[in-house]
C-alpha cells in the first residue's frame, strides 16, 4: 500500500470554513496515472484538488488541478492553497514560488506580508448576446455580456442582483460549457462575483481566483483603477486584492489550514 500526504486548506479567508476549500497533495518522483488523481479528487469531492511535484530549471514544481469530474487549465485558489503548504507546512524558503502548468504557462505566488498573491494572466473579452435561454439559465436578465477565454462574463447592476442569480444548473450546462461569473458594482468593495460550472463539477465555486483574469481588466476600465478589491458573495464568501499590471493579473488573499492526513492507496 502506497501513501500521500495530503492537506485541505480554506482558502481566500483568514477564518476556517469560508473562504474555498482546497485539497493539496504532494507527489514524490513521477506522476501517478491520471485516473488515480482523478479517483483521489473524486474522493475528496472539493472544488479543486491540486497535485504538485518538483520541475525542471524554468519552474520550482509543476501543479495540476482536478474538479471532481475532470482536469482544468487553470485555479486560483488551490495555486495559493498550494503555495500555503509549501511555506507553512513543507518548510520552502524564500518569498516566491514558480509553478508550470500544462496549459497556462508559469505561474507564481508571491508573499505580500501576510498575504499571498497570484500572479494570473489578464483575459480580453468579446461582447455576446444575452440570449432568452441565457436568460431563463441565470434566473435573471444581465444588462451585458461578454465571451473571456474559457468563460461567460455576465454584468448585472447590482449586487442584490448577484445575489438573486438563482441558476437553473441542467439549463446553464446546456447555454455554457465553461464557467459563468456573474459580477455587479460592489458595495464596500469595488465589484463583487459568483462563478458557476455544472460541466465542470462544480455548480458553484465559492471563491475563483482563475474568474479574476476576466473580471479585473473589465472593472479596471469600468472604474479607471487598477487595484481593486473583490468580494466573492457565495454562501462561503471570499475576499481578493487584486491588480492590473498590463497582461497580468496580481490576485492577493489569505489561506488557513483545516487538516493534514494521509491518503492510502492500494
Amino acid at each position: 500500500m502506497s501513501q500521500l500526504k495530503i492537506f485541505h486548506v480554506d482558502a481566500f479567508t483568514s477564518s476556517l470554513f469560508r473562504g474555498n476549500p482546497a485539497a493539496v497533495v504532494p507527489i514524490e518522483g513521477s506522476w501517478p496515472d491520471e485516473s488515480i488523481l482523478q479517483a483521489i479528487a473524486a474522493e475528496n469531492n472539493l472544488s479543486e484538488t491540486a497535485f504538485f511535484k518538483r520541475a525542471g530549471d524554468e519552474a520550482d514544481f509543476e501543479v495540476r488541478w482536478f474538479t471532481p469530474t475532470m482536469e482544468v487549465d487553470l485555479c486560483g485558489h488551490a495555486t495559493l492553497a498550494t503555495a500555503h503548504v509549501l511555506f507553512r507546512h513543507l518548510g520552502l524558503e524564500g518569498d516566491r514560488v514558480r509553478f508550470a502548468t500544462r496549459e497556462s504557462g508559469l505561474v507564481s505566488v508571491f508573499k505580500e506580508g501576510e498575504r499571498l498573491a497570484l500572479d494570473l494572466p489578464a483575459y480580453g473579452r468579446e461582447p455576446v448576446e444575452v440570449t432568452t435561454t441565457l436568460i431563463r439559465a441565470l434566473g435573471r436578465e444581465p444588462i451585458e455580456a461578454f465571451r473571456s477565454k474559457h468563460n461567460l462574463l455576465c454584468v448585472f447592476e447590482s449586487k442584490k442582483s448577484v445575489h438573486d442569480v438563482d441558476p437553473d444548473f441542467p439549463l446553464l450546462a446546456s447555454v455554457e460549457d465553461a464557467g459563468v461569473i456573474v459580477t455587479a458594482p460592489g458595495a464596500g468593495h469595488d465589484f463583487v462575483s459568483r462563478f458557476f460550472a455544472p460541466n465542470l463539477g462544480v455548480d458553484e465555486d465559492p471563491v475563483t481566483g482563475s474568474a479574476q483574469c476576466s473580471l479585473v481588466p473589465y472593472w479596471a476600465e469600468k472604474l479607471g483603477r487598477k487595484e481593486l478589491t473583490s468580494h466573492q458573495v457565495s454562501k462561503r464568501g471570499g475576499r481578493m486584492w487584486c491588480r492590473l499590471d498590463g497582461d497580468r493579473v496580481h490576485v492577493a488573499g489569505l489561506a488557513v489550514t483545516y487538516l493534514e492526513g494521509t491518503i492510502y492507496l492500494p
